[in-house]
């Protein structure tokens, strides 16, 4: 059985104007100006942190072009990211500064597609095991409705090195 093959003209990589034309692909050191704030990843994202305190947190994401999938709709993996760092930043809220941890696991769940506007994931820290957290996020569309159910393992790293840069 053979499978399709794309048609090539169909496909692009071209790089745009605001891209290195030699990309250096790390490792990278990032220095954050504050423990609760978004990294390099969210700000391209233009993520916004609404509040993060006592193992919550707000943020939100603008629907922008950039962020669209083919048919027009938001991409999940936007949304799943916004989810993430929500979690992220409910579990700093309760965590002292330069804690090194990451993902381990995630689960989504989506249910509506989100076609413009801004998206809010409101994130709780909802268990917390030795060197382990667990952590769920809804995201919602503009008019309130949950557009994707979101839950997250976290892993506190062993060696507490303090650094500039942290977690996922």
């Amino acid at each position: 059985m053979s499978l399709p093959t794309a048609d090539k003209s169909m496909m692009t990589n071209e790089r745009t104007s605001s891209e290195p034309s030699e990309q250096n692909t790390g490792p990278h050191q990032v220095p954050m100006s504050q423990w609760i704030s978004c990294a390099p990843f969210e700000q391209l994202l233009h993520m916004h942190i609404q509040e993060a305190s006592d193992g919550k947190a707000v943020l939100t994401m603008p629907f922008l072009y950039d962020f669209a999938q083919g048919k027009g709709l938001l991409h999940g993996g936007a949304l799943l990211s916004l989810a993430d760092t929500a979690v992220v930043m409910a579990i700093k809220s309760i965590l002292p500064p330069s804690t090194h941890f990451a993902t381990i696991s995630m689960e989504s769940k989506f249910l509506y597609p989100v076609k413009q506007g801004f998206v809010t994931a409101r994130a709780t820290v909802t268990q917390r095991e030795d060197r382990i957290l667990h952590g769920q996020a809804t995201v919602y569309n503009a008019e309130g409705k949950p557009v994707m159910e979101f839950s997250s393992v976290f892993k506190i790293a062993r060696d507490q090195k303090k650094s500039a840069s942290t977690e996922s």
